[in-house]
């Protein structure tokens, strides 16, 4: 039995961080389903960026949108859907299997909206009509300006990826963001099961203090992190308040463990699956940590529910100097910059790629 297969079987579940077009003509994304467990997906522009970029497997798609008079940002998102659709559509048997708590697929929308509540939420219903398909997140930022964005979007019935969030608090800030939107509902009498995914960001906290820390603490900031979210969640999701709303037909809110690639190169390949094992809980990855973890991934301890030995190693962090809160802020604002600036690289390989496309017809 495959480490991917043992992990599933104790309760996590695993999603693949990419899609292509080649992944899905080619039948590599079924195959990781049929082989490997995997039982979801997400994307993001940097993804789409490098797929379009690095492959020819677009060019006939954007050849007929040109001759339909599309482009820019109205292309890509049809690119997109057409990619996304075909994927949702492969893991729709697990949605239904496990009545749509598993086989998600997630679509981001522009972050140029990010400031913008009204044209956030506008875009994510629009995103999600045009899907058509109900295994299908929509992903907003859980920033401070994204977050009644977030609310207004579960009160309406769009189900969310809460993307970039790096701590505790960021995390406890959207899931009540979440929870007033299906309180919301419930008093609307409207159907409180709306999914949502809150997804937390690890390796890029180790990436922060690589070498300014003592090299004994090197890639244990993000598992640290990790484990003080974790006993967050479960105390939330034990609470009275949620307690309440499930009882009236809601579901929970899952954590999701996201930038899970190990950037260390002196650190185990799988460094992030093997230690954020945790039942009711998803791990997005890269294809090659995937197929690591696979072909020599070895189970870890479950994520302890009190959070373990998570607040002693944060506090040797504090000790050399480094203030968590500050940093948390620093990375996910840096995060949204560079969510634009992927966003902005992506339209200038649409128009590039257009242009000579359209040149060569």
């Amino acid at each position: 039995m495959k480490a991917t297969e043992k992990l599933h079987d104790l309760g996590q579940s695993l999603w693949l961080d990419n899609i292509t077009r080649d992944l899905l003509t080619t039948g590599t994304l079924q195959r990781y389903i049929d082989e490997l467990s995997l039982t979801g997906l997400t994307s993001n522009p940097t993804i789409f960026d490098h797929a379009i970029k690095n492959s020819t497997a677009y060019d006939d798609a954007i050849r007929k949108k040109l001759q339909e008079g599309k482009s820019g940002e109205e292309l890509f998102f049809e690119l997109a859907l057409e990619d996304l659709t075909r994927a949702a559509d492969l893991f729709r048997p697990i949605w239904e299997k496990t009545d749509g708590v598993d086989g998600w697929v997630s679509l981001e929308v522009s972050p140029l909206l990010a400031h913008d509540t009204a044209s956030t939420l506008a875009a994510a219903r629009d995103l999600y009509s045009r899907a058509g398909r109900p295994n299908l997140f929509i992903k907003i930022p859980g920033t401070k300006e994204g977050l009644p964005a977030i609310e207004e979007a579960i009160f309406a019935g769009v189900p969310i990826n809460v993307t970039l969030l790096f701590s505790r608090e960021h995390y406890v800030a959207a899931a009540e963001a979440f929870l007033r939107g299906i309180e919301r509902r419930i008093d609307a009498g409207l159907k409180p099961d709306v999914g949502s995914v809150a997804s937390v960001f690890i390796s890029r906290w180790d990436v922060a203090v690589m070498g300014k820390v003592p090299e004994a603490l090197n890639d244990q900031f993000g598992i640290a992190i990790a484990k003080r979210t974790y006993k967050a969640c479960r105390q939330l999701l034990g609470s009275p308040r949620w307690l309440r709303v499930y009882n009236a037909g809601a579901r929970p809110q899952r954590l999701l463990w996201a930038s899970t690639g190990t950037k260390d190169p002196k650190a185990s390949d799988v460094l992030y699956i093997k230690a954020l094992d945790a039942p009711y809980t998803v791990n997005t990855m890269p294809e090659g940590t995937l197929k690591a973890f696979a072909e020599h991934g070895q189970l870890g301890t479950n994520l302890p529910a009190d959070g373990g030995d998570c607040e002693e190693v944060l506090a040797q962090f504090t000790k050399v100097g480094i203030d968590i809160d500050a940093l948390a802020a620093q990375l996910q604002d840096e995060g949204a910059k560079s969510f634009v600036k992927s966003w902005d690289d992506l339209m200038a390989v649409i128009a590039s790629k257009s242009a000579v496309l359209a040149k060569a017809s």
